[in-house]
């Protein structure tokens, strides 16, 4: 079920494509299942790309039948950059949302009083995830090429 899900999101991201402005997506991640507990457990506001890791599109699908807010909470709550408002997404079942991953959307999940289940992918431009990759790889290869110093 869950792979029958992800080719039909991969289907409408590539649908979309000539939407996305500067981005070409190629790839995603893979799936990321959250659980929050229920006892006021919430995620403190953010933005999922905030350092050029090649994520540009973020998109959930919330699993949570029966969810009321007013009751249960855990309502994602949406600051748009530059914008006076909010944007607040209920996490009812069988919605999908998508929204732009970089600094234009910090995003918080406020405190939820129920169990409550959101599976998170993420895609990627080809361009930026390769320039992360890179400066990954160069990273971890100037790591490797220092030695510890001897104590002796």
């Amino acid at each position: 079920a869950i792979n029958f899900l992800l080719t039909l999101i991969d289907r409408l991201v590539m649908y979309c494509g000539s939407r996305l402005g500067k981005y070409y997506v190629k790839e995603r991640s893979k799936a990321m299942v959250a659980c929050y507990p229920g006892n006021g457990t919430g995620y403190v506001r953010h933005v999922d790309n905030p350092n050029g890791d090649g994520r540009c599109i973020t998109c959930i699908y919330y699993l949570n039948k029966n969810w009321d807010s007013k009751l249960h909470g855990g309502i994602l709550r949406i600051f748009p950059e530059g914008k006076s408002y909010v944007a607040d997404v209920e996490p009812i079942f069988d919605r999908l949302l998508f929204f732009w991953s970089d600094r234009r959307n910090p995003h918080e999940v406020q405190p939820s009083y129920a169990t409550r289940y959101a599976m998170t992918v993420w895609y990627f431009d080809a361009e930026e995830r390769a320039e992360a990759k890179k400066k990954f790889r160069n990273l971890t290869d100037s790591r490797k090429r220092e030695a510890p110093l001897n104590e002796d």
